[in-house]
């Protein structure tokens, strides 16, 4: 089945479905990119949407833009506490529960967030630009040209690990076991997937917990510095972290830092070949290229979802929702809102607002690295743009059956030729 007839027959099945049957949430709409039709009937028929039944137990999906911003903005009645469910549409099981500060509520979130925010303030990624421009262009001048390869695992897993094991002071030479982490810590086990259960979820992690015990306690004997752990073991709030605590920052900071860039990365890459006329306008115009980093973020969407569990009763739209409900903001579904975003199912570059989307969040959980990642995606455009005249997509992406990292397991490409 070509791309074109799977798109039109994953649109006859989402309206075929009674709508209280639908479930977003089923891994394999998001390993075959089918997702969409579904999301434009909640959005047009039933906004606020409960589920009664799927593999993570029943849930309230919010689908609208303007209904995820109350959500997202109303801490004090819905909850991001790892005890009551955290931020993820998967109810861990009690071992994997990890708290970390984007699954507290305040005041322990404030000062959390507080101890890390200085490794993404504009004065330090003024000081990490030369570095990742650096790091960027060896990436770049070591593609090959004129042969078939996976811009995946070449550019975005390559240059997103680099720039995580920069912000650890992690070493360089195994930076791919952050890759690694990233990948196990954002999975759902099952059968075929990177791990099969919870606990070989839980030793991996745990694996993971030990190599950063390592160097914790290295750092905390050291002045303090600018990288993520040596601020985690000298901050006021953070030094006297549990261990789970620990991990369950680390996981935060490596997904946070890893997948979301990584994909929006892979995403520019297949949004601008499947809009050739946008590409055009990047090359005449590199100017545009915040504007299209931007916009690549809210086509791209690269985390799904984010998860609340009601703390009291509350109406969303006009549905009641009950306290103790989880309550799945889409995300991916808010940035295709067309009552907010006009012509919000297209990829345009030159936005009048690119940056009015719902990708890093709002409120107190809104992304922390935001600019970080902007600004990695630029100078990688901008290093792009300076080598290739084009990049082009020889073959379909492969997509990571997950609905909460929303990305690409592979992309083959082309590099006709160098400028």
């Amino acid at each position: 089945m070509n791309v074109a007839t799977a798109a039109v027959a994953a649109r006859n099945d989402a309206y075929m479905i009674p709508i209280e049957d639908i479930d977003v949430s089923n891994p394999m709409l998001w390993a075959t990119n089918s997702h969409w039709p579904y999301f434009e009937r909640l959005r047009a028929e039933d906004p606020v949407h409960y589920c009664h039944t799927s593999m993570f137990g029943p849930y309230w999906s919010i689908t609208k833009f303007n209904d995820i911003m109350a959500v997202d903005t109303n801490h004090t009645a819905f909850s991001s506490e790892a005890h009551l469910g955290g931020i993820a549409i998967v109810d861990q099981g009690a071992d994997l529960r990890l708290p970390m500060f984007i699954a507290m509520d305040p005041p322990k979130h404030d000062v959390q967030r507080k101890v890390v925010s200085p490794v993404v303030s504009p004065a330090n990624l003024a000081e990490l630009a030369p570095l990742i421009r650096f790091r960027t262009a060896a990436v770049l001048d070591g593609l090959p040209v004129g042969e078939t390869f996976d811009w995946v695992d070449r550019v975005s897993i390559e240059l997103t690990t680099q720039m995580l094991a920069t912000l650890f002071d992690f070493p360089f030479e195994e930076r791919r076991k952050l890759t690694y982490w990233s990948d196990v810590a954002g999975t759902i086990p099952g059968p075929g997937m990177i791990v099969e259960t919870e606990a070989e979820k839980l030793r991996i992690l745990m694996e993971c917990l030990a190599d950063f015990t390592v160097l914790w306690n290295e750092r905390v004997n050291l002045p303090p510095r600018g990288d993520l752990i040596s601020m985690l073991a000298h901050g006021e709030a953070t030094r006297n972290m549990s261990p789970e605590e620990y991990l369950g920052n680390l996981v935060l900071l490596i997904v946070g830092g890893n997948d979301t860039t990584r994909n929006s990365m892979t995403g520019s890459i297949l949004a601008l070949n499947q809009n050739p006329g946008e590409y055009a306008k990047l090359r005449a115009n590199p100017d545009l290229i915040p504007s299209m980093v931007s916009e690549t973020i809210r086509w791209q969407t690269p985390l799904a979802h984010m998860r609340r569990t009601a703390v009291a009763d509350q109406m969303v739209g006009n549905k009641l929702i009950r306290k103790g409900d989880k309550v799945v903001m889409w995300y991916v579904s808010g940035n295709r809102d067309e009552t907010v975003i006009e012509n919000a199912n297209s990829y345009i570059i030159d936005r009048e607002r690119p940056r009015q989307h719902l990708s890093f969040g709002f409120g107190i959980h809104r992304c922390v690295g935001n600019r970080l990642a902007e600004m990695q995606l630029s100078i990688l455009w901008e290093e792009i743009l300076a080598r290739f005249p084009t990049i082009e997509v020889v073959g379909e992406p492969s997509y990571v059956p997950s609905p909460f990292v929303k990305g690409y397991a592979s992309l083959p490409v082309c590099i006709p030729a160098r400028i």
